[in-house]
């Protein structure tokens, strides 16, 4: 039994078997492997994790643990290399942050002062760009079940997109429109048939999935069709999107020639030129040592000449074109800091042993590797160790058995409670999918820069958690 799932690891195996390989009776290694790590963390003269030079001790006790801590020059960059790399191409392109991934005030300024629009996805989403000085002409809106209210706020804000995902989005949105005297310019999303992740991607089989109208059905055809014939709504593009963590090109190159063929199927059926292209986003970020990701240096222009050879191919001009990061920028630029709690050995069938780890969060702020397998890479933080080597697994403290953030490891086998661990590449969904489960409250968000640290999200307090129970009043 396998799963394919869109932020699932490397091959999408449901069930890991593979243990992570290290010399036995050797000390781990001390070192950080800046692919992996965020670009402002090191490890200190003592030993001692920092980021942009402030220890983590430090940060544990300023703030508490768990904690999410955020190297701001390191997302700034990671978004300003985006912009960059396709504002050197030839084509007009447009990049949007995907805030789903993480957003909070901060982030939705930092990203558009380096030169990125937003992709929201919600009413809520929606509603924090714009209390944070977010234009709604900068503003992206996705979602395959969008209320009458959220489209009536996207309408109100000014978005610059709504992306359509069912004919009776498409009949609701021109109604409101209609209503509001406005005409909404819409992109209608695309099933193209293609869904990659990691290295590997499959052009059938995949019409069976919530997203967007078929384009092997005849459905995208379709909705155009309904929007072009709507007087309130204006036909701005065509969205796509294959997949998430992809490390190579192969799905792009598919789905741009099949984008383009439905581009030139659009002006030969209705005599209309779109004039945009959304490829969405999903390139991937290395969470192991395993993980090889695409340079988007390399892979802008690629991708902006991938598009440019299949149009010309069928006499269309050149579209505008968009893409949507979300995991790239944010996801590498975000550690995880826990205190350790408890610590158990474990017999393992067939011989050999296993130390739990267990810290003061889990699956409340890291739901990733209980729902997609996912793989991180952990280290001692506080300091450094030259015990021998022992396989580790670090837990949560949920009443699950599955509450594991990472599940195979290698740490030192004098790790004892009141030691530090830091996760690397935390930054996306970890905090935007975090629960209150077991009523725990949800982390705190901190940013550094230049030896200064700062609040970008509060730790939930428990009358923060309690305040919508009225028997609590």
């Amino acid at each position: 039994m396998s799963r394919a799932h869109p932020a699932g690891p490397l091959h999408g195996d449901l069930v890991t078997t593979s243990e992570v390989s290290a010399p036995p009776n050797t000390a781990v290694s001390a070192e950080l492997d800046p692919l992996t790590w965020s670009a402002n963390v090191a490890r200190g003269e003592s030993g001692q994790v920092t980021v942009a030079g402030i220890p983590v001790g430090e940060l544990s006790d300023d703030y508490g643990t768990p904690l999410f801590v955020l190297d701001e020059a390191d997302l700034r960059s990671r978004a300003r290399k985006y912009v960059e790399a396709f504002r050197g191409s030839a084509a007009e392109v447009d990049v949007y942050y995907a805030s789903k991934a993480f957003l909070s005030s901060t982030v939705a300024r930092w990203v558009t002062a380096e030169g990125m629009r937003l992709d929201v996805c919600t009413g809520g989403e929606l509603a924090l760009a714009l209390r944070s000085g977010v234009p709604g002409e900068q503003l992206l809106f996705h979602g395959n079940n969008k209320s009458a209210a959220e489209l009536d706020a996207s309408l109100a804000a000014g978005v610059s997109r709504i992306v359509v995902d069912s004919f009776d989005e498409i009949e609701m949105l021109a109604r409101i429109a209609r209503e509001r005297q406005v005409v909404a310019p819409v992109l209608v999303r695309v099933t193209l048939g293609v869904e990659a992740h990691t290295h590997e991607f499959i052009a059938t089989a995949h019409e069976d999935q919530k997203f967007g109208f078929s384009l092997a059905s005849g459905r995208a055809l379709q909705a155009v069709e309904r929007v072009l014939a709507e007087e309130h709504l204006e036909l701005v593009g065509i969205h796509s999107h294959i997949g998430s963590q992809i490390f190579v090109a192969s799905g792009f190159e598919v789905a741009a020639g099949r984008a383009a063929s439905f581009l030139a199927k659009i002006r030969d059926e209705y005599s209309v030129v779109i004039g945009e292209l959304n490829l969405g986003g999903g390139l991937g970020i290395r969470y192991t040592a395993d993980d090889a990701p695409i340079d988007i240096g390399e892979m802008a222009p690629h991708l902006v000449e991938l598009v440019a050879s299949e149009c010309a191919r069928r006499g269309f001009p050149m579209p505008r074109l968009a893409f949507e990061p979300g995991r790239a920028i944010v996801g590498p630029s975000t550690l995880t800091l826990y205190r350790v709690g408890t610590v158990k050995r474990r017999s393992l069938e067939g011989g050999g042993s296993r130390v739990y780890v267990s810290v003061d969060g889990g699956m409340s702020d890291n739901i990733r590797t209980a729902l997609y397998d996912a793989d991180y890479t952990v280290t001692l933080a506080n300091r450094v160790s030259d015990a021998a080597a022992v396989r580790a697994r670090v837990v949560g403290k949920h009443c699950e058995s599955g509450d594991i953030v990472v599940r195979n490891a290698w740490l030192p086998a004098d790790i004892a409670p009141g030691d530090l661990l830091a996760v690397a590449a935390t930054g996306a969904y970890n905090r935007s999918m975090a629960s209150n489960y077991n009523l725990v409250t949800r982390p705190a968000v901190v940013s550094v820069a230049d030896g200064r640290s700062a609040v970008v999200l509060r730790r939930e307090t428990l009358d923060d958690l309690f305040a919508t129970d009225p028997g609590l009043a």
